[in-house]
């Protein structure tokens, strides 16, 4: 029941996030919403570092000299995983006029919820994978590290939530709807972790190689879309404040907890 609870809690965050289309008017500031990027991604990166990547060179550390190995392959089969979604899925970025991905009749605001659940993909697999980690007993991760990740995603999964269902409520969405499509994007999130900690339990020697796949993908929506987006107008120089914010959070969560 603790896994169960621990890879719900990122969807809670997405969940409430979204539900700020009942309270707020208007869509979030370009500075707002700059902020809460940098600070996403920056939750992301330091997740990807000590939650993802490092247990997964601890765990193949009987290799020697080639403990970085699994790691390695783990992360790139990560990246070229999302590279492909990414070409393959048609969708749209809230702060964008161009549809990404191959042409496609959806409406504009299906394709703004596919590009949020583009990055949820990769963030339910980490909750996921540390979960099995700790349930498969035979990595080093404790059940407060795992929960550790589980917050951090879901603390940036709030402003995420807020990100995607304001501008479809500004598309022409109903509340309701505007809600919905916010709560879907998050979906992807539990379903990913289980069909995760389902795999890892098959093949346990696949550990290090699914913590670092999801370390990849998390890092290829960092750098693909997370940091453009940050970067967007002028005073670009608080997106990069919140990322430091973000990663400093994220890193003293696993640390002090796991």
């Amino acid at each position: 029941m603790e896994a169960f609870y621990g890879i719900l809690i990122p969807f809670l965050g997405t969940s409430l996030g979204a539900a700020c289309v009942f309270f707020m008017k208007k869509t979030l500031s370009d500075t707002v919403q700059r902020s809460l990027t940098g600070f996403a991604a920056g939750v992301m990166v330091a997740a990807s570092v000590w939650s993802l990547l490092i247990p997964a060179i601890e765990q193949s550390s009987n290799a020697g000299r080639l403990a970085f190995l699994s790691a390695f392959l783990g992360f790139w089969i990560g990246i070229l995983f999302l590279l492909t979604l990414d070409h393959i899925i048609p969708h749209l970025h809230a702060k964008s006029g161009q549809v990404e991905g191959p042409k496609s009749r959806l409406q504009r605001t299906t394709m703004m919820v596919l590009a949020v659940t583009l990055h949820n993909i990769p963030e339910g697999m980490a909750v996921g994978v540390v979960y099995a980690g700790y349930l498969s007993g035979s990595a080093k991760i404790t059940a407060a590290g795992a929960l550790a990740l589980s917050l951090g995603i879901a603390i940036q999964n709030f402003p995420e939530g807020a990100i995607i269902s304001l501008p479809l409520r500004a598309e022409g969405m109903s509340k309701g709807r505007a809600f919905a499509g916010g709560v879907l994007s998050g979906v992807v999130e539990p379903i990913g972790a289980v069909l995760t900690i389902l795999a890892a339990s098959l093949i346990v020697p696949a550990l290090p190689y699914l913590l670092s796949f999801a370390a990849g993908a998390m890092l290829y929506v960092v750098v693909e879309e997370l940091i453009p987006e940050m970067s967007q107008g002028t005073h670009s120089n608080i997106g990069t404040v919140f990322f430091a914010v973000g990663f400093s959070l994220m890193m003293a969560l696993d640390v002090a907890l796991g």
